[in-house]
């Protein structure tokens, strides 16, 4: 009968644990009751959808508060993270390889360290179907969005256009974000946009439902005299047949995309923020299909970005 009652009281105590009874137990201690924030982006981009889905799963899974936040993009996410005004945020491998090395638009290195890399993100230079834009080279003389100022995109795009020998100076730059591009290929205030996220980024893809539009093609060459000048975070890449409505593959660039957090986030909390993300990571990618793409065998290769010591432990863990 003891060994019965034995068995009835662990079963119970299982229970317990399953049913979450022990409260917040399993979150690491240097967790507070303040309201954590995740720079994401424009909210018509992948960073803030997938910024939500992350918040939402930390404050479900850990009893805490975690919020997305609208930001201008990867410059403007490193200098909240770098400064402790947010806790995560989303940043280009090429705009996080200037914050830690203090280039670029970056006066000093950033004590920012890498979570993961999540997914590549892909280059777009959307032009209005029936426009007689036809390449980069046609861009002169345009009123064309070379992405908002503190953007990740603003880099890429003056990166592209000297690569491909068009002066700044000749194009009408109204310095917009996403949702603002959208709107003002819409109302034809701008001939096209340049801008920088996963596939399929969600206002584009409701800008392609409602009126054609075409992707300019971005040359290897391009790609190639990119990274010799620069931190060689960039690959060529392609638009897949299908995307926006697309009845032929685009090529373009890709350049990936980490999951940052400054040097000092305590260890446990990183782990905590890994666990959730891998947890999670099939429940996002319903709602946001570049979460899909998160791998433990991918998620290290941060370079020159340094993984964060408690996300070295975690990964480290997950190959025992």
């Amino acid at each position: 009968m003891r060994g019965a009652g034995r068995r009835i009281g662990a079963a119970i105590l299982a229970v317990v644990a399953m049913l979450g009874l022990g409260g917040c137990s399993t979150r690491a201690a240097e967790w507070t009751d303040q309201t954590y924030a995740i720079a994401g982006g424009s909210p018509t981009g992948v960073y803030y959808d997938y910024g939500g889905r992350i918040g939402a799963a930390l404050s479900d899974a850990l009893d805490v508060t975690v919020q997305v936040e609208q930001t201008a993009g990867s410059l403007d996410n490193l200098r909240r993270v770098g400064s402790g005004q947010a806790l995560l945020g989303f940043a280009q491998a090429d705009a996080a390889a200037d914050a830690v090395m203090g280039t670029g638009a970056f006066d000093q290195p950033l004590p920012v360290v890498a979570v993961a890399r999540l997914y590549d993100e892909y280059l777009h230079v959307v032009v209005r179907g029936e426009s007689d834009i036809d390449s980069i080279a046609d861009l002169a003389g345009s009123t064309i969005s070379l992405g908002a100022r503190d953007s990740g995109v603003n880099v890429i795009a003056t990166r592209v256009l000297d690569a491909a020998g068009v002066g700044i100076d000749t194009i009408q730059d109204p310095q917009l974000g996403l949702s603002d591009s959208i709107s003002a290929m819409r109302s034809g205030e701008i001939d096209g946009f340049f801008w920088v996220g996963g596939l399929p980024t969600p206002g584009i893809e409701e800008l392609a439902s409602n009126q054609p539009v075409r992707l300019l093609p971005i040359e290897r060459t391009w790609v190639t005299a990119i990274n010799e000048r620069y931190a060689n975070a960039y690959r060529t890449a392609d638009l897949p047949v299908g995307t926006y409505g697309l009845t032929q593959s685009a090529p373009t660039m890709a350049v990936p995309n980490y999951l940052v957090t400054a040097s000092s986030t305590p260890d446990a909390v990183v782990r905590d923020i890994l666990v959730t993300l891998f947890d999670a990571r099939q429940e996002m990618a319903a709602e946001v299909p570049a979460a899909a793409l998160l791998d433990r065998r991918q998620a290290v290769f941060t370079s020159p970005v340094e993984l964060h010591p408690g996300a070295v432990d975690f990964y480290r863990g997950m190959r025992e």
